[in-house]
């Protein structure tokens, strides 16, 4: 196993401090934002030393690049963007505090996804369907290196797919927008042009979304190992345990020891630089 160390912009003294401490022999660099340290052994200093320099790292077999895989999965709301839709939805009501804060609570694993769903979609009863166009185009914005990342991952011949807790709506634009293969989320009911506070259909949640993985994984006769995953919060976790290699992006706590790479301060498209396909 290699370590590989990234930022944005990479402090060489830092990298060097880490390379001794790790007790790497050599340190090679793959791409402008990512160098492999050969020889590096675990270290209970290493989180630390990363942190403290703001860069990302993630052990990774030798020899593995992206062309290995032949899938990638994503989750939407605070991973490929910015925002969590359903909160900025609610601010066309008043409720966005009130909102955020049951979101909250299920990103961080402490309430279960489907109720909190169930709840939230409640209190947007009687918006106007039009709230939802204003969402995307005044708020919604693509987290750092997305689209980078996708054109990466399609250059590279990896299928892709968006999945997502939030709405189709919101999966439906992106999927175009971007290029993404498949798209699932949940559906909102709408009435005389308004929503009604529910969703039609099955809810799209945690295990729904490492369902959705598996099912596409096998169509393609693809192993587990073929398998990115990149997500944020606790109803990403099936679906990182799903992967051959999960991403949390600038995750919360819960996320954090089932991924084998956290993003803090890289960009999406950190995931390319991992990989030596970030030139």
């Amino acid at each position: 196993m290699n370590l590989v160390v990234l930022a944005r912009d990479v402090d060489r003294a830092a990298l060097e401090r880490i390379a001794t401490l790790t007790g790497a022999h050599a340190v090679e660099q793959i791409t402008p934002r990512s160098f492999r340290l050969s020889g590096a052994r675990p270290h209970e200093g290493l989180l630390a030393a990363c942190a403290e320099a703001r860069l990302d790292h993630a052990w990774l077999p030798e020899g593995r690049r992206l062309a290995d895989f032949g899938l990638f999965v994503t989750d939407m709301d605070s991973t490929l963007i910015n925002i969590e839709c359903i909160d900025e939805i609610a601010d066309m009501q008043g409720l966005k505090a009130e909102v955020a804060a049951i979101t909250e609570a299920a990103m961080q694993g402490e309430i279960d996804f489907r109720e909190s769903l169930s709840r939230r979609v409640a209190l947007l009863a009687g918006l106007p369907e039009s709230a939802l166009g204003e969402v995307y185009e005044k708020r919604l914005q693509l987290n750092p290196g997305a689209e980078r990342l996708l054109q990466g991952l399609q250059r590279a011949g990896l299928r892709t797919m968006l999945v997502s807790g939030g709405f189709t709506y919101f999966t439906e634009r992106l999927q175009a927008r971007l290029g993404f293969d498949h798209a699932y989320a949940n559906a909102l009911e709408v009435a005389n042009g308004r929503l009604t506070g529910r969703i039609v259909g099955d809810i799209v949640d945690g295990a729904a979304k490492a369902a959705h993985l598996q099912r596409v994984r096998d169509e393609l006769g693809l192993a587990e190992d073929q398998v990115i995953a990149a997500g944020d919060g606790a109803n990403d976790i099936p679906m990182l345990r799903a992967a051959g290699f999960g991403v949390a992006f600038r995750p919360k706590p819960v996320l954090r020891d089932v991924a084998h790479c956290c993003l803090d301060h890289s960009g999406l498209d950190g995931i390319l630089d991992l990989f030596g396909d970030g030139s």
